[in-house]
């Protein structure tokens, strides 16, 4: 098998990324990333401490006290924040509303995609995230993009909410925080969300995991016998 094979999957929010990369992983035995989950608890860690995204200084003060790992059991991706799990938290509306604007600033994406980039160089793995594609591993042999349609997204958000116990957050409001960091995304001066010129796009308002996963793998398994 190819060594230091990068499968790199970008996409809008809620469009399912890291269900097909965790899927995509483990059925090829890959290392799974994901980087939403490194910008997340970066956006945690600047709430709990009142960091101000505008005060560069402070940003870069807060990054040198921030120690992010991975684990995983059972191709299920975990992350700690300080040594403190906070999968979980990291999922919440309150770090939904803020990841947007944290992560849009150069200093912190500059500092991610370097943590990202060492990740990809000894091991073959699946990342997710905005800019794999573009920006972390531009000459990822296969890259795909995953849309879909926003009310359906915005269910399956919900749901996954409802599923943790946030049961104080309505459908709407789910709704329009995705809307806005759909235009936050697509926006931002530092590595926007598009569409790599030679990124797959895959579709999956109407297919179940185990579809995308059959898309993706008919895609990827024809690179693992050169």
């Amino acid at each position: 098998m190819k060594k230091n094979l990068v499968v790199a999957i970008d996409g809008y929010s809620s469009c399912g990324k890291s269900t097909l990369a965790k899927a995509l992983a483990k059925k090829l035995a890959f290392i799974y990333v994901d980087s939403g989950a490194m910008y997340r608890a970066v956006t945690l860690f600047f709430l709990r401490n009142n960091v101000d995204v505008t005060d560069d200084a402070k940003v870069i003060d807060a990054l040198q006290h921030i120690e992010l790992n991975f684990h995983s059991r059972d191709y299920e991706s975990h992350i700690t924040l300080n040594g403190e799990e906070v999968s979980d938290e990291i999922r919440l509306m309150p770090v939904s509303e803020n990841v947007s604007e944290v992560s849009a600033h150069k200093i912190v994406r500059h500092e991610m995609v370097k943590q990202q980039q060492r990740m990809g160089k000894s091991k073959n793995i699946v990342m997710d995230g905005r800019d794999i594609g573009t920006t972390v591993f531009p000459d990822a042999p296969i890259k795909l993009f995953m849309t879909a349609d926003p009310k359906i997204r915005a269910e399956r958000r919900f749901k996954e909410l409802q599923s943790k116990g946030n049961n104080n957050t309505t459908l709407e409001e789910v709704f329009e925080n995705l809307a806005h960091r759909d235009y936050a995304d697509t926006t931002r001066k530092e590595s926007p969300l598009v569409r790599a010129d030679d990124a797959i796009i895959l579709d999956n308002t109407n297919l179940t995991p185990q579809e995308q996963l059959d898309f993706a793998l008919q895609r990827v398994e024809p690179l693992l016998a050169k």
